[in-house]
């Protein structure tokens, strides 16, 4: 999985490393919240799964820096800007 991180290619197809580390860090709290993996992976690691949507065209950051998916573009995939400030995200009765 790291080894995407040391060719380029990850990085040139989002658009720079802030971007990735921008779109990684919003996919993978989309997923600690409850969003489904748009890829089949045999493994539970948010980073994992993020870096294979991201290497399979699945998601991408729109102009806003918001997660999109390729199949609808109508949609946002994370809910992050309906999070209030004082959202602690989950709480333990949501599992």
């Amino acid at each position: 999985m790291l080894n995407e991180f040391r060719e380029d290619d990850i990085v040139r197809k989002v658009g720079g490393r802030f971007r990735l580390s921008t779109l990684l860090q919003k996919r993978m709290v989309a997923l600690n919240r409850g969003s489904t993996p748009l890829v089949d992976l045999p493994t539970r690691n948010l980073m994992e799964i993020a870096v294979a949507e991201v290497m399979q065209d699945k998601i991408f950051l729109d102009d806003s820096d918001n997660v999109r998916t390729v199949e609808d573009e109508s949609s946002l995939v994370d809910k992050l800007d309906r999070v209030t400030p004082d959202d602690d995200g989950p709480s333990p009765e949501d599992y």
